[in-house]
């Protein structure tokens, strides 16, 4: 599930595996992760593990909390992303063992096969991306998909977020009641891969994602 490398002024202070379905940072003893200080609010922000994907969300703390120097409510996790709290870096560091090796490890008593072993999981070219929206004010506007998460929708109403993935680019719920649908179809609490032509629905506005 990757790990938390925390620091302050450039130096390592710990290291810490996710592995659990909820990790909660904050200033008092009875957290996941502690830090001890000041700015940092008694309970600060939770980590959220769904599936492969680590969401972290900010829990009303008093001095906030930061991804690569932007204020986040809730947002997605990309590999060696940064979350700020305080004078606290936290980077986040993906688990990049495939499942084919974890395969090979967990039987380690077999034999090399005789014939070729399979091949490495294909990497899929991921071809430049963008939402269009169709309806509203801004209809007709195009928007590059370049980073590795873009946040889409209105801010303490409706929130989503798409992400880069080897294999292309799938859409998470971030914040709202209401969650965003796919060709008329409600996400779940996981991710959806997303295909040249689907239609979102976020806030009441429509959007074509368009790839290649």
């Amino acid at each position: 599930m990757g790990k938390l490398v925390v620091s302050l002024d450039n130096v390592v202070l710990k290291e810490v595996a996710i592995q659990k379905d909820r990790t909660t940072l904050g200033r008092r003893p009875y957290n996941d992760i502690v830090i001890d200080n000041l700015a940092v609010s008694g309970e600060h922000a939770v980590l959220l593990t769904v599936g492969d994907d680590v969401f972290i969300e900010d829990l009303n703390s008093t001095n906030g909390t930061y991804i690569n120097g932007k204020a986040i409510k809730k947002q997605l996790l990309a590999p060696n992303d940064v979350i700020e709290i305080g004078k606290y870096r936290i980077k986040y560091l993906a688990d990049e063992v495939t499942d084919y090796e974890k395969t090979m490890v967990l039987r380690p008593g077999t034999l090399l096969p005789k014939e070729p072993p399979p091949p490495p999981l294909p990497t899929v070219q991921v071809l430049p991306a963008s939402i269009k929206v169709l309806n509203g004010a801004a209809a007709g506007r195009e928007v590059l998909l370049t980073k590795a998460v873009t946040t889409v929708g209105k801010p303490g109403t409706q929130v989503a977020s798409i992400a880069k993935r080897p294999t292309g680019y799938v859409l998470a719920h971030v914040e709202g009641d209401l969650r965003p649908s796919v060709n008329g179809t409600p996400l779940g609490d996981g991710v959806m891969p997303l295909k040249n032509g689907d239609v979102i629905e976020l806030a009441g506005t429509q959007m074509q994602f368009i790839q290649g």
